[in-house]
């Protein structure tokens, strides 16, 4: 006979590991241990249920002192752990312990995609806007012309907003606490326990030693009042000593108010269950110097939870027919690409649909002007003149060359006058040692302001370029040009000398007049 037993009522002193923490004195840290040490016996998940998994910094020292199960994993990568770890055992309760430059620079790609999917996990991010564990640099919170070790001149750029980056994400529970705040935190934190998904909280934490009072105006009991917005479903959003002040809209601006003033019918209600995230993303604008700074609940809506619609495919493939893995390893993947919708000249040789009236085609240059021929032979023309005809055939002129000591002006004058595209480049025994192109005009020397009329080419050109012979065939100079992405290929003789050059025009016309003719 099996009795029942209660089950065993467990205290804070049950989620202390024993482990001597280890924090700066006066670290907002000890404050968010004590209050989640008190907090999750009240929740009645098992400690062998529990799992807290942490990344790289300060807070990430947290598993250490909780009695539970706990990974110490590695940068930026705890909420991809825990989505692996909450598919594998959905009976686990998953707590992520990460910071603000642990979460939200290197980690900001795995946080953002856990609150997408909606993973069944408690993200708690320590947001003391700074890196406390390195020494003191800036971090993705830290506001601007922050000076820092690495900042010294002030930082430069925008801070992340976590909660709004929550907000667009579609997170399903968003929160923010502070790490003074016991009670408050303790609230929020059995919110969080209790969502069915995602959720995220964020707990403004201060750092002693490198970003001391940093949220300094939430906590100051002389302007705690005016300085700290409470968010509590369906009432209004009140805040002042006397709750004299608050917030309403004006058209699409939220503005601070005297209640006193315009009524307390005027004072928007905070809704956290709202569809529509329009509001929470008002909220997480909010803050000095012109607003408030809210904390509580932002948001808390339903919505399907990644890891129980993966156990339900698991389940129904479980349940029906085994997939014919080869079948689906070998089936084909081939798509038909749909003409284009206007009425044009087809291609002879590529298919193309060109526009009307065009003489020749777009995309491979055929002329479409001359009597049409079926596809077929008009590959099998290109193909035998690729693999037959030589380098030789195209009749490639005379190349134009200049010693390396001439100047780009000089080069620049040759090409214009000659309505050439490159100059070979000799060395002092008159052996081709580069290759001068246009582009080098326009990604040296204009790019770079280089004066061409002082530095010789010599310095800007490409040295040892590919070249090709005479008896070489077309499809060889074609595999070097497409390869090395090339519109020029030099000639040159046995010697080394420059004898002559090869273009994509070149061949480009050669072979359009194969075809047409």
């Amino acid at each position: 006979m099996t009795v029942a037993t209660a089950p065993v009522k467990l205290t804070r002193k049950d989620f202390s590991s024993g482990l001597a923490v280890r924090w700066c004195p006066g670290c907002g840290d000890f404050g968010i241990l004590s209050q989640i040490q008190k907090t999750m016996p009240d929740i009645g998940v098992p400690r062998e249920k529990i799992v807290f998994i942490s990344g790289i910094g300060c807070s990430s020292r947290f598993p250490y002192y909780m009695n539970v199960y706990g990974i110490h994993s590695i940068h930026g990568r705890a909420p991809t752990l825990a989505t692996g770890l909450k598919c594998a055992r959905p009976d686990l309760t998953i707590w992520v312990v990460t910071g603000d430059g642990d979460g939200l620079s290197i980690g900001g790609n795995h946080f953002l995609h856990a609150l997408r999917r909606n993973i069944d996990v408690n993200i708690l991010l320590f947001n003391n806007r700074i890196y406390g564990l390195t020494k003191g640099q800036y971090s993705p919170t830290s506001e601007m012309g922050k000076r820092t070790k690495s900042s010294p001149d002030g930082s430069i750029e925008h801070p992340i907003n976590p909660i709004g980056v929550a907000i667009g994400a579609e997170a399903s529970f968003i929160a923010r606490t502070v790490d003074t705040f016991q009670k408050h935190m303790a609230s929020v934190l059995a919110r969080a326990a209790e969502h069915s998904g995602a959720t995220l909280v964020e707990i403004a934490q201060n750092c002693r030693i490198f970003n001391d009072g940093v949220w300094s105006h939430l906590k100051d009991p002389d302007t705690k009042a005016d300085n700290v917005l409470f968010l509590e479903h369906g009432k209004p959003m009140l805040f002042g000593k006397t709750m004299e002040k608050g917030i309403r809209l004006n058209g699409l601006t939220p503005e601070v108010v005297d209640v006193a003033d315009v009524g307390e019918d005027d004072i928007l209600v905070h809704d956290k269950s709202a569809a529509e995230p329009t509001l929470a993303y008002f909220l997480s604008r909010m803050g000095p110097p012109d607003f408030p700074t809210p904390v509580g609940v932002f948001r808390c809506i339903s919505k399907p939870v990644y890891d129980q619609s993966l156990m339900a495919q698991v389940k129904a493939a479980q349940e029906g027919s085994p997939p014919d893995l080869d079948t689906l390893y070998r089936q084909a993947e081939s798509w038909t690409v749909p003409p284009r919708d206007v009425e044009g000249v087809e291609c002879p040789c590529c298919g193309y649909l060109n526009l009307p009236g065009a003489d020749e085609c777009e995309m491979c240059l055929i002329s479409l002007t001359q009597e049409e021929r079926p596809v077929t032979e008009v590959r099998k023309l290109l193909e035998a003149s690729l693999y037959h005809d030589t380098v030789a055939s195209l009749e490639p002129g005379a190349a134009f060359s200049l010693p390396e000591s001439g100047t780009v002006a000089e080069a620049v004058a040759a090409m214009r006058e000659k309505r050439i595209g490159s100059v070979l480049v000799t060395d002092e025994k008159g052996k081709m040692s580069g290759i001068f192109t246009e582009r080098d005009v326009l990604a040296r020397v204009m790019a770079e302001e280089i004066d061409p009329e002082s530095r010789a080419i010599g310095e800007l050109m490409t040295r040892d370029p590919e070249t090709i012979e005479l008896e070489s065939s077309l499809a060889q100079a074609f595999h070097r040009m497409m390869v090395s992405d090339l519109r020029y290929l030099p000639l040159v003789d046995d010697e080394g000398r420059p004898v002559s050059i090869v273009t994509s025009r070149d061949l480009i016309d050669f072979l359009s007049a194969r075809v047409q003719g």
